[in-house]
C-alpha cells in the first residue's frame, strides 16, 4: 500500500512539475478566477505580485452600508449593506479635509451657491473642521476644479451623475467613513 502512495505522490509531482513548466509567464499578473487560489510560492522568481484591485472598497473602512471617502485615492465608495460597492467614483478633494474616522451626514441641500461661488446641487454634508462645513456636492455646471488652497472651503466635488446617486444613497444619518 505505500508503495502505491509513494508513486501517486510521485505521479502529482512530476504533473505538477510539467504544467509548472509550461504555464504562461504572464500567469502571476492576471487576476485569479472566482473561486480559485492565487498563485502561490510556486511563482517563479522576479514574478510580480498581483496589483491590488484599485476599485476594491479599502478594508479598514469598517463595515455595513456607507459611504467611503479615500483621502490620498480621491475615491468615494457607496457601499451596501452587504459590504459591497455600488458604486465608486473620483472626486475632486476640498481645501480642507476632515479627518480619517467614522462621521454621519447631519444635513442636505437640493441646490446652493458653494463657499466657491459656483451653483451646486446634491450637497450631502458630513463633517466640520475648523468652522468650515465638509460635504459631497456636484456643481451644476459639471466643473470639478481643484481647490483654491488660499481659500477654506469644504466641498468635495463631483460629477453630476455622481451627485445624483450620493442624494439617493446618503439620507440624514446615512454613515461616511474617511480613510487616508
Amino acid at each position: 500500500m505505500a508503495g502505491l502512495t509513494a508513486a501517486a505522490v510521485a505521479a502529482v509531482a512530476f504533473l505538477a512539475y510539467e504544467a509548472a513548466a509550461s504555464a504562461p509567464a504572464d500567469l502571476a499578473e492576471r487576476p485569479a478566477a472566482a473561486g480559485t487560489a492565487a498563485p502561490s510560492a510556486t511563482m517563479s522568481p522576479g514574478a510580480k505580485k498581483p496589483a491590488k484591485d484599485p476599485l476594491a472598497v479599502p478594508a479598514a473602512s469598517g463595515t455595513g452600508e456607507r459611504v467611503v471617502y479615500a483621502l490620498q485615492d480621491r475615491r468615494v465608495w457607496l457601499v451596501d449593506g452587504k459590504n459591497r460597492a455600488t458604486r465608486t467614483f473620483r472626486v475632486a478633494p476640498s481645501s480642507v479635509s476632515p479627518a480619517p474616522g467614522a462621521y454621519a451626514v447631519t444635513s442636505r441641500s437640493g441646490s446652493v451657491t458653494g463657499s466657491d461661488g459656483v451653483q451646486i446641487e446634491h450637497v450631502v454634508r458630513f463633517a466640520s473642521v475648523d468652522g468650515v462645513t465638509v460635504g459631497f456636492s456636484a456643481a451644476v455646471d459639471g466643473s470639478m476644479p481643484s481647490p483654491d488652497p488660499a481659500k477654506k472651503t469644504g466641498g468635495i466635488r463631483m460629477k453630476r451623475a455622481d451627485g445624483d446617486a450620493m442624494w439617493t444613497f446618503a439620507s440624514i444619518g446615512a454613515k461616511v467613513v474617511v480613510v487616508p
